[in-house]
């Protein structure tokens, strides 16, 4: 199922999860079936994990939690999906603001200024 939120297979992860797949399920690096939907940059994934109860603020064992990677990646349509879910900017190894400067995704920063 990895593999699913990694290629953003939504219909059949859905199914899975849907059946009794948790929706928090994690790997053995910590990383939920929501990091590698928003690191992998599947916005529709993302949405139907939120819709079934995907926790925003689970952090995997690199300090990465779903915002993080959403921002790391500079997308800004799965940065706004979490916010609206109330993605904690806080949680994780580093601000997701200082994420954003750091790696130069300022698209992201009026998102985060308007949800902080």
């Amino acid at each position: 199922m990895f593999d699913a939120a990694r290629e953003g297979r939504t219909e059949s992860l859905a199914t899975a999860i849907d059946q009794g797949l948790p929706v928090n399920l994690t790997n053995s690096k910590g990383d939920t079936l929501l990091n590698l939907a928003a690191y992998h940059e599947h916005p529709q994934t993302v949405g139907m994990l939120l819709d079934r109860g995907a926790d925003t603020e689970r952090v995997s064992d690199m300090g990465f939690t779903a915002l993080i990677c959403a921002v790391f990646r500079g997308n800004e349509e799965i940065t706004r999906l979490l916010l609206e879910a109330g993605a904690g900017q806080d949680t994780g190894f580093q601000p997701a603001r200082a994420v954003a400067e750091e790696f130069g995704r300022t698209g992201v920063l009026p998102l985060l200024e308007r949800y902080a």
